[in-house]
């Protein structure tokens, strides 16, 4: 059987910085030299080639359009490689690799996220292990089919489900988490995966690449202390083409007659609101409890346990396939990617 090829994308951030011992800043290194630092990937079974964005940018300066990009350079390359590694700053990596797990349907190759708290040339860094390692599982395979055929997200030993993901942390190493669902692997003195958490794609499928991503939404966290004029001076933008609100516990809000009608309102413009809950885990369950029993009358769709980062995503997804309302409320409740319990 031939060595698997894998491709690692460099977008930028904290992994790809060496340290100039002259001055003492952090700058980009070529990732053409990159068994120069790390000759370890030497040892792995595969052969590896880079790309790297003509311009590696902060992952604070990522958007829609380089999500885009990035959707294009792995369509481009995806009959030619039987895995790819993206190398992304920590900060947004949730946002871009939820979005990547929408935009690309048919996925039935490994797309593993990674990145580092610390540069590749620092003495402490975890650059090393984050990036051996997912390359080692983009590599992995049984017979003639990858060991994981989705978008992962791999950092500090554990492999997750990509639109599972949030950052919890800016400072440890352990910087993201999935708590609505299990880590897809871990890896210790073994790599072990849990099989039963993997996605199955059917093997006939074929990779479509959605490109439109629909960006005049808006985000609005739920807060004691919200003002009417506040949220009506958001919600008359006159593009506006979807909401989400981050309300509390399991999609609860003040149930004030002024929130209710405002949304209504926006609701009957046939623009979708979507609840999901500012909780890091849990679930949205509307109508367990008085504050969310007018939200559920009125039409606000329900995000079940999806993270943010995965519901924004989608929404900018179904959106810009320019669906009918009724079809945006019935996909957005079901779960296309795994994004859902």
């Amino acid at each position: 059987m031939n060595r698997p090829r894998i491709l690692l994308i460099y977008t930028g951030g904290t992994i790809g910085m060496i340290k100039d011992f002259q001055s003492g800043a952090l700058k980009n290194f070529n990732f053409s030299e990159l068994l120069k630092f790390i000759p370890e990937l030497q040892l792995l079974d595969c052969d590896i080639e880079t790309q790297s964005f003509e311009r590696p940018i902060d992952s604070s300066n990522m958007k829609p359009e380089y999500w885009v990009l990035l959707a294009k350079i792995i369509e481009g390359h995806y009959a030619h490689f039987d895995g790819f590694v993206i190398l992304h700053g920590s900060d947004t990596m949730s946002y871009t690799a939820s979005a990547l797990s929408f935009m690309l349907e048919g996925v039935s190759k490994p797309i593993i996220f990674t990145g580092s708290q610390l540069p590749i040339g620092d003495l402490r860094t975890d650059a090393k292990e984050n990036l051996i390692t997912s390359i080692q599982i983009a590599a992995m395979r049984e017979g003639d089919v990858p060991k994981v055929r989705e978008v992962g997200l791999y950092f500090e030993y554990k492999l997750y489900r990509a639109n599972r993901t949030t950052k919890i942390n800016a400072e440890h190493f352990e910087a993201f988490a999935s708590l609505n669902y299990p880590p897809l692997a871990e890896s210790g003195v073994h790599l072990v995966f849990n099989e039963h958490a993997l996605l199955a794609p059917k093997t006939a499928c074929h990779l479509k690449v959605h490109t439109q991503m629909e960006t005049q939404i808006l985000l609005i966290k739920m807060f004691p202390g919200l003002h009417e004029a506040t949220l009506s001076h958001l919600l008359s933008w006159e593009g506006l083409k979807g909401v989400i609100l981050e309300t509390f516990g399991s999609g609860n809000v003040t149930n004030e007659a002024w929130l209710i009608n405002l949304l209504e309102e926006t609701i009957a413009k046939k623009i979708p609101v979507v609840n999901v809950t500012q909780c890091s885990g849990g679930s949205v369950a509307m109508g367990l409890y008085e504050t969310s029993v007018a939200l559920k009358r009125i039409g606000v769709i329900s995000g079940k346990d999806m993270t943010t980062e995965a519901a924004l995503a989608k929404m900018m997804f179904l959106l810009g396939t320019g669906i009918s309302y009724l079809e945006f409320c019935q996909q957005f409740e079901t779960s296309l990617r795994g994004e859902i319990s």
